[in-house]
């Protein structure tokens, strides 16, 4: 994981060469459309106040849970023993990205949604909530942390999330092979090389040209970003968008030569 200082000077570096998030410069028609209408629309919906009041109460929370290993990302938190508060402040993604999600979700109608790392359901109610007739498919490896997320879909009353718990290299395969193919896919549940690669050559046997992937804190660790740039790579991409928090993977047919864009966000 990088340091502060380190992260600061990327995120500059980013700043400077990125394209200005506002379509100028920007000749793809794709990407112009994804920038004017998902990345600077700003829509506000009452349940975003329901789901923002939910991680106020967690951000508060001084309950203690007995939880396993995170991952890579346990890094920030050394006891199994972790308060609530705690584990939200430092795994909660911003409501600036899951708000990105819901109108990704609204504009590209994927068939279904997984999310690797549910935490305590905070991204996860956004990306249902987007479509309720969708369903979602969420994995997360800690139970104590899985039943906390459950009692928040309860609580905004999302019936569309289906809740798997235990290993994602156990359970991945076997939700892949019942679902057959993928939607959109939101991978933030292990910060390491070898596991973020790992999961996308699962994805890709199950890709099709309407995919999309979306690996969250590719600038997070040197090992995020070496992954980021196999990905990126692949023969199989078409098309890929860092905005720096998160990288979006497209397999679209109709660009004929592969195109990568860094967009401010």
């Amino acid at each position: 994981m990088y340091s502060p200082i380190q992260l600061a000077f990327k995120y500059c570096r980013y700043f400077i060469r990125s394209a200005n998030g506002k379509g100028h410069g920007v000749h793809s028609p794709f990407v112009f459309e994804f920038i004017i209408k998902i990345l600077k629309e700003d829509i506000k919906r009452s349940a975003f106040i329901l789901i923002e009041s939910i991680r106020e109460d967690l951000l508060a929370d001084d309950s203690i849970l007995q939880v396993k290993d995170f991952g890579a990302g346990s890094a920030v938190i050394k006891s199994n023993n972790r308060v609530v508060k705690n584990i939200a402040a430092s795994s909660l993604k911003s409501k600036k990205i899951a708000r990105l999600l819901y109108r990704m979700v609204q504009h590209y109608k994927p068939s279904n949604i997984i999310e690797l790392g549910t935490s305590f359901g905070i991204t996860t109610s956004y990306l249902a909530l987007a479509s309720q007739h969708t369903p979602v498919y969420t994995l997360e490896g800690d139970s104590s942390i899985a039943s906390v997320a459950l009692k928040n879909f309860s609580a905004l009353n999302i019936r569309n999330v289906n809740l798997l718990r235990g290993s994602f290299d156990e359970m991945l395969p076997a939700l892949l092979d019942e679902t057959k193919s993928v939607g959109m896919v939101f991978i933030d549940g292990n910060h390491r090389k070898a596991a973020t690669l790992r999961y996308f050559e699962l994805l890709l046997q199950y890709s099709n040209e309407s995919a999309i992937l979306v690996f969250d804190d590719i600038h997070w660790s040197r090992e995020m970003e070496e992954a980021w740039e196999v990905i990126k790579e692949n023969h199989q991409v078409t098309l890929s968008i860092d905005l720096f928090y998160i990288g979006i993977i497209f397999f679209k047919k109709e660009f004929k030569v592969k195109q990568h864009f860094s967009i401010r966000f």
